[in-house]
């Protein structure tokens, strides 16, 4: 096993380089599996201590066997001096008094020896827009595509509803996949398609409904975007406001229990932001479900987040109601959450 595991995480590294937007085409048509085992149940080691913090401030206990910090691997913004890289995380999670749609559990995942997340643990609840925030570079991205299994992970365990994604075989994950929508930086658009056939992909792909069937459902879902006047235009015509728009669209069309959102508001000026995060707020208001956004834009956060998890060093410093966060009295979570100049997080 510990060979098998060497070569997918060697095959991942690889993987990582790729062009993203090619990984984000097979997920939105149910490809891109992971070329894994199927029998890989004892790679997980679930955590069962009911600590907060259960990987405490040791920067080598998630993963003992995956090696030592600054000789094995290192950890983007993680000086190699600092003797204690994890003392601004407590790893509380306050309680938002529902269930959780989503846990991570010590979750680890390593490019190389730059290990992006180290012993990650996270609950999203459900029928809440949640978000994820933190500094550039801190493995938000990376998060989410060990949630939807476009990666798998060194160590730890991704729960979806209470199932064991990274030990899914390929055929249950495609069919888990149909619980979600996912909505890329750039939409994720398929150039040779105009907006209505983007927009009807999932549906001709997973579903057996009719050409009739299909369109009534796309258009009530462009509608619902502001986009339904441009069924028969191309991506190349359309503002980036509108690709995400319509890549929204597509991310409902499935009636997806849970939506992912990365960075929505990346590269709009703020009033469409303020306008995208509206319609955000609107239709999850109208469909509920677990709505997880990554980012790292205040405004956004004010607008429409219910939860908030600030990512920091690969782990969570603190995770709660956003009322509450939003008046925490941890020097990062404050530093970062007001945009304070004086405080934990430097320029370097």
């Amino acid at each position: 096993m510990a060979d098998e595991s060497t070569d997918r995480r060697d095959q991942q590294t690889d993987e990582a380089t790729a062009d993203d937007a090619s990984r984000d085409a097979e997920f939105a048509g149910g490809a891109g599996d992971r070329d894994v085992d199927a029998d890989r149940t004892s790679d997980f080691d679930h955590a069962s201590d009911g600590r907060d913090d259960r990987t405490g401030g040791d920067p080598d206990s998630a993963a003992p066997e995956l090696g030592k910090l600054n000789e094995d691997y290192t950890i983007p913004g993680v000086d190699p001096s600092d003797q204690q890289p994890y003392k601004w995380h407590t790893g509380e999670k306050r309680d938002h008094g529902g269930e959780d749609a989503i846990e991570i559990i010590d979750l680890v995942k390593q490019f190389g020896n730059t290990r992006i997340l180290n012993g990650l643990n996270l609950g999203l609840p459900d029928n809440e827009v949640s978000m994820v925030l933190g500094p550039s570079g801190t493995g938000k991205s990376v998060l989410v595509k060990l949630i939807v299994g476009l990666l798998y992970p060194d160590s730890g365990d991704v729960l979806v509803h209470g199932e064991s994604v990274p030990n899914m075989t390929d055929d249950e994950l495609f069919e888990m996949r149909k619980k979600f929508g996912l909505l890329f930086q750039d939409g994720a658009l398929f150039g040779s398609m105009n907006v209505f056939d983007n927009t009807a992909f999932p549906l001709r792909q997973h579903t057996d409904k009719s050409e009739s069937e299909i369109s009534e459902v796309v258009n009530s879902r462009l509608q619902e975007v502001g986009l339904a006047e441009a069924h028969y235009k191309m991506p190349n015509e359309l503002s980036g406001g509108m690709r995400k728009r319509a890549g929204f669209a597509r991310a409902l069309v499935l009636d997806p229990a849970i939506v992912f959102f990365d960075e929505p508001d990346s590269g709009l000026d703020p009033v469409r932001t303020a306008l995208l995060c509206e319609l955000i707020r609107e239709i999850h208001e109208e469909n509920g479900g677990c709505y997880m956004v990554i980012s790292h834009d205040l405004s956004t956060a004010r607008r429409i987040a219910d939860f908030l998890a600030v990512l920091w060093k690969g782990r969570i410093v603190e995770s709660g109601p956003s009322e509450e966060l939003f008046e925490s009295d941890n020097d990062f979570v404050r530093q970062f959450l007001n945009a304070e100049v004086e405080g934990p997080l430097a320029m370097d």
